[in-house]
């Protein structure tokens, strides 16, 4: 599908991933990405947390198509966010630390390339998952996938590096959470490590924490961990990397619409690896075909 007609937004987060390039040098990049793939284009810089939603819903009123998202998990979210129930396209550049949903579209990690894709791909409507007042369009969930994405936050290096760092630490700080936690009308109290709620397979980098969700059968995979030692947990996270994490005795998961989690305190949370602070309950939903985004021709999703 050719888009040489229309005139595409690019949103880049000059702190995605290890942020090795200057703003004049991604800049440059995508000018000249967009004018070899002939993409006429605007560029545009986040400036805060939030701001990339902000750009994008600006753009999209202007009647800006496709709203590229230059950055991370996170900015892929915010761009992603304001473009859902509407008519604008959302394109992706991967330069994060994970690049879940990326990877799991078959996008390359080369800018050029995936701005090829922007400017001759075809579109695909995917599923919105909702939790609380927060979109996400990959994953979201409590425990310690949020503790994790929390701890990275506050690191001065970030990266691939800094983010298994972070996981290290709080693999062997963390404690165990007991939730009710209500899905498809039945309720339950469960002591659980995790609870995801996954709308993609993987959280980057090839970590397949949901195998079999897909992200456009109007459904999220409910993923739950139960409580598992450390010392087990490395052992076990080298499931992920071979699509067998659904195997392991301490992991449950199915395929639901809409969930509620409740606990005793404020529950924190994250939507797509950036981290919130809820309330003592936490609804969380999904919405078929909300988004639509630009892919390759032929999907080839990242393992």
């Amino acid at each position: 599908m050719s888009v040489s007609n229309t005139r595409a937004a690019v949103i880049i987060n000059p702190k995605a991933g290890a942020a090795s390039r200057t703003r004049q040098q991604l800049a440059e990049d995508a000018y000249k990405a967009c004018s070899l793939a002939g993409l006429p284009n605007e560029v545009v810089f986040t400036e805060y947390r939030g701001h990339g939603r902000l750009l994008a819903t600006e753009f999209a009123r202007r009647g800006f198509s496709p709203i590229i998202a230059w950055g991370g998990d996170g900015t892929v979210n915010e761009v992603a966010s304001a473009l859902v129930f509407k008519d604008a396209v959302l394109g992706i550049v991967p330069s994060g630390s994970g690049n879940g949903l990326a990877r799991d579209l078959g996008i390359s990690l080369r800018p050029d390339r995936a701005i090829e894709t922007v400017a001759s791909g075809r579109d695909l409507r995917i599923d919105v998952g909702q939790l609380g007042d927060r979109y996400f369009v990959n994953i979201a969930g409590v425990g310690l996938a949020a503790s994790v994405a929390y701890r990275f936050e506050q690191l001065k290096k970030r990266g691939l590096l800094g983010y298994l760092k972070a996981a290290l630490v709080q693999l062997f700080g963390i404690m165990p959470e007991t939730y009710q936690i209500t899905s498809e009308g039945v309720t339950t109290r469960q002591t659980v490590l995790l609870v995801e709620h996954a709308n993609g397979r993987q959280y980057g980098n090839g970590a397949l924490i949901a195998p079999d969700a897909k992200l456009d059968d109007g459904f999220l995979e409910l993923v739950i961990v139960d409580p598992i030692g450390p010392l087990r947990m490395l052992w076990s996270a080298r499931r992920l990397f071979t699509g067998t994490i659904n195997q392991d005795s301490k992991v449950r998961s199915k395929p639901v619409r809409c969930t509620r989690i409740g606990g005793p305190h404020p529950i924190r949370y994250h939507v797509d690896g950036e981290v919130g602070q809820g309330g003592v309950s936490l609804d969380v939903m999904i919405h078929p075909g909300a988004l639509s985004v630009r892919v390759p021709t032929q999907i080839e999703r990242a393992r």
